[in-house]
């Protein structure tokens, strides 16, 4: 069966983000006064051949802590996993 798995990879906590600065900033610049902060990252998309949601998950997770995500600076999450047609 076929999974199509997002994973989201953020900076983590207390690492700097200077991409997040420069957008809460341009934020603000353009009047909107209330964003204290912004982080960005990024989100991975899979299609993954796999014979259950489980396993899918478990491979975009491998996947991650190999190569997708640095384990030193970034943080991952498994968003979503759902069967392809």
């Amino acid at each position: 069966m076929r999974w199509r798995v997002r994973v989201r990879i953020m900076p983590r906590q207390g690492i700097l983000d200077p991409q997040g600065q420069a957008v809460a900033h341009a934020l603000g610049s353009l009047g909107f006064a209330g964003v204290a902060a912004a982080r960005v990252g990024r989100t991975v998309e899979l299609a993954l051949d796999a014979p259950a949601e489980a396993d899918a998950r478990d491979a975009a997770k491998r996947m991650c802590e190999r190569l997708l995500a640095n384990p030193v600076t970034e943080d991952f999450v498994v968003d979503t996993a759902e069967a392809l047609a």
